[in-house]
């Protein structure tokens, strides 16, 4: 085999880790059920205050923001501060495959939901 066909295989094989980890990285930040149900909240695109998040998912304000520190440090969410509150909404500048793997995650979690009801 030669050199360039090896440098190829090498290059494809790289880039396939690299896809997988992306995919490993975005399950771990979704599989806590309470990170889970913000980020279900903020994916219909709008700004949600942390303090609503704390009120619909019933979580103190400390563990909202770490939870929320997890999804930011993912890629998954942006912050903007406004006063003494932070706002989160999902990322816009998220790659398109990046946000299909959410997308499946969603569906997947909202027919799991339907289907334990």
């Amino acid at each position: 085999m030669s050199l360039t066909v090896k440098c190829v295989i090498a290059h494809m094989l790289y880039s396939a880790y690299k896809r997988c980890m992306m995919i490993v990285n975005i399950l771990s930040a979704l599989a806590e059920p309470t990170r889970l149900a913000a980020v279900r909240i903020l994916w219909d695109g709008g700004e949600h205050c942390v303090c609503e998040l704390m009120d619909k998912l019933g979580a103190t304000q400390s563990r909202m923001s770490r939870h929320m520190g997890v999804l930011k440090t993912a890629g998954l969410v942006t912050d903007r501060r406004d006063a003494q509150w932070v706002r989160y909404r999902r990322n816009p500048n998220m790659p398109p495959d990046e946000t299909a793997v959410i997308d499946a995650v969603m569906v997947a979690a909202s027919r799991h939901e339907r289907e334990a009801a």
